[in-house]
């Protein structure tokens, strides 16, 4: 199976709204982090290594893990195609710039994915819609528990598994989760709860990570200590934290419509009367267009625009869906100019829903 799909297909199965507090909750991620024994780390191998390290995971993949799997190397996929597959979260920017030794294995259902050559030998993800930390750690551990029977890993009996970070090292695990916080936005007190999350071993973070921004309102929600915690107790402190952060999101919506209802609904439908209608849309205003109309829809002061296109709209916001839709490389201007003329054909020809996804983005 090839990787045109990845490219083809805009919505990847967690932008699907689905559980419980699915308006504010988008997705889960697991992230396991796994070295091979008796090879240097990617920070330091050779050459040689890196390609046998390769060599090593691919054959226990496809033999033993599970069929169905998509095998892609980095140097094998043009740059505007890697950038795609960052746009979908389905790999991570540092993977993408591994163009010499990086891989990846996409499962079909683009849920897991393994990096090879990452930061560290094996990143296994699992992504899922909604608040699903269980059950996207019970897949992951699932596809870990299976690669580990055929490949050496490094683990230490006091330290546990081994990574190129020492801030990874332990469970090797980061369990994240994303949210739309635009009312805790507006109300600014996202300020005050990024450092009190902190102070609790959690970290707030852009919608891709490390050192990324927060367009449209979107964060990411993370554990920083992976040494000295079970999994499960991450996972459960995690879960509280992401419990008292829609707590607290859920009040300040209802503030904002008790006390200031008609400039949120200016806000809001000022946002949907610019992506409906703008001639030129720069990535960070489409962002905060789709973060307003995402809470129109969710507070019901918006009933005629369904979840599914503005989830398929954050993806083909970005610069390397768009280019890749257009066929080329494109300019600043071109970008917005294409940005807007496609949000106003999908808004104008209505919803497509998220599970029939379309040839074209």
């Amino acid at each position: 199976m090839g990787n045109k799909r990845f490219m083809q297909n805009a919505v990847t199965g967690w932008m699907v709204p689905h559980g419980e507090h699915a308006d504010i909750v988008m997705s889960t991620r697991i992230r396991l982090a796994r070295n091979l024994r008796e090879f240097r780390f990617p920070i330091a191998f050779s050459d040689e290594q890196a390609e046998e390290v390769g060599e090593i995971v691919s054959e226990a993949l496809l033999s033993e893990v599970e069929k169905g799997y998509s095998y892609t190397r980095m140097k094998e996929l043009p740059q505007l195609d890697r950038q795609v597959l960052v746009e979908k979260h389905l790999i991570s920017p540092q993977l993408a710039d591994a163009e010499q030794f990086g891989s990846v294995f996409l499962s079909e259902d683009e849920t897991i994915s393994v990096m090879v050559n990452e930061e560290d030998h094996l990143r296994i993800q699992c992504i899922y819609p909604g608040l699903q930390l269980e059950n996207a750690y019970q897949k992951a551990n699932e596809t870990d528990s299976a690669l580990e029977k055929k490949l050496p890993y490094a683990f230490d009996e006091e330290f546990g598994y081994l990574t190129s970070c020492p801030s990874n090292t332990g469970t090797g695990m980061r369990a994240s989760v994303m949210l739309h916080l635009p009312a805790l936005t507006i109300t600014r007190q996202i300020n005050r709860i990024i450092p009190a999350v902190s102070r609790l071993g959690m970290v707030v973070r852009g919608s891709y990570g490390e050192g990324s921004e927060a367009p449209g309102n979107v964060y990411q929600v993370s554990n920083q200590l992976t040494l000295g915690k079970s999994e499960n107790e991450i996972l459960a402190e995690l879960a509280n934290i992401v419990s008292r952060l829609i707590a607290h999101e859920r009040r300040s919506r209802e503030l904002l419509l008790e006390k200031s209802r008609i400039a949120l609904e200016n806000r809001v439908f000022r946002s949907l009367g610019t992506i409906s209608y703008a001639r030129l849309l720069p990535s960070a205003e489409a962002a905060r267009c789709l973060s307003d109309v995402r809470l129109g829809i969710d507070l019901e002061l918006i009933e005629d625009v369904e979840m599914s296109i503005l989830n398929e709209l954050m993806i083909f916001m970005q610069s390397g869906f768009l280019q890749h839709y257009e066929g080329e490389e494109l300019t600043s201007e071109e970008l917005d100019i294409s940005r807007a003329k496609l949000f106003r054909e999908r808004l104008k020809n209505g919803p497509s829903k998220a599970d029939e996804q379309t040839d074209r983005p």
